[in-house]
């Protein structure tokens, strides 16, 4: 399921905090940027907005100025809060990357069926972050469904704006898989080719258990852990099927040199 992502900023003071916000949503992939109540009406065209901005010209030009949280929010179905100050009453206060790691699957998984009548069937997430004189009022966060909190040097826990910003859409963009700076590496063309299912796993595990009791490194009689050690170390990380054929490929090799050993004696 697709997802959108907002940007929201309330009643920000300081115009350079804007053009910075939105260089750091572009450089994660994000456009959708709203204002709730600037200091600046024309905070969009001020010359320190567009310096800070270096070059996401695009976000300023399509972010919208509104009124109030609720028009700002229309349309979003999970809102993360950012505060550095735990509340004692309303949402849980969580670090960004404890929350958003696994939040696109929650929210399919809670909101796929719902969307079904949804305006293109996509839900929206909202990330909110308050003025920089006084943070997010408490009944701003008591709306959302949670209050991220950067983790910061406990003696120093101030954070710029647009600092806060870049933070919090590098952990959703991860959250989202991520991007891929370098599509014609090796890795990318090994991604192209799969991943091995779990059926190429087991095999290929086989063949090792065969190769290692060539080696007499494994006892069948007494197999130990060793091969449940070796699914696990298989398992760790997503094997392309190439990479899978590399081992079942040293495997053959072993199996091979051991024969050959054997009818030479």
């Amino acid at each position: 399921m697709t997802l959108s992502t907002r940007f929201i900023l309330l009643n920000t003071s300081h115009a350079g905090n804007v053009g910075a916000t939105a260089r750091a949503m572009k450089v994660m992939g994000f456009s959708d940027l709203v204002l709730v109540a600037p200091r600046w009406a024309n905070v969009l065209r001020r010359d320190e907005t567009i310096q800070r901005a270096s070059g996401a010209l695009d976000v300023l030009a399509n972010a919208k100025i509104v009124d109030t949280l609720d028009q700002a929010i229309d349309g979003l179905h999970h809102l993360c809060a950012t505060a550095m100050t735990p509340r004692d009453f309303g949402p849980p206060t969580s670090t960004p990357r404890a929350w958003l790691s696994g939040l696109p699957e929650r929210l399919a998984a809670d909101h796929g069926p719902a969307m079904a009548n949804a305006p293109q069937g996509i839900p929206g997430v909202g990330f909110l972050f308050g003025s920089e004189r006084f943070g997010m009022r408490n009944e701003d966060v008591y709306r959302c469904h949670v209050a991220l909190q950067i983790p910061t040097n406990p003696q120093f826990g101030s954070l710029n704006l647009g600092a806060a910003v870049q933070v919090i859409a590098y952990e959703w963009r991860m959250a989202l898989g991520g991007f891929s700076n370098n599509p014609d590496s090796e890795s990318s063309v090994a991604s192209s080719q799969g991943i091995a299912d779990a059926a190429a796993i087991t095999g290929a595990l086989q063949h090792w258990e065969q190769a290692l009791i060539a080696l007499d490194f494994l006892d069948p009689a007494s197999p130990k852990k060793l091969l449940p050690r070796l699914n696990q170390l298989l398992n760790r990380y997503p094997l392309q099927n190439d990479e899978v054929q590399i081992l079942r490929g040293i495997a053959n090799a072993i199996l091979g040199q051991s024969a050959k050993n054997n009818n030479s004696r």
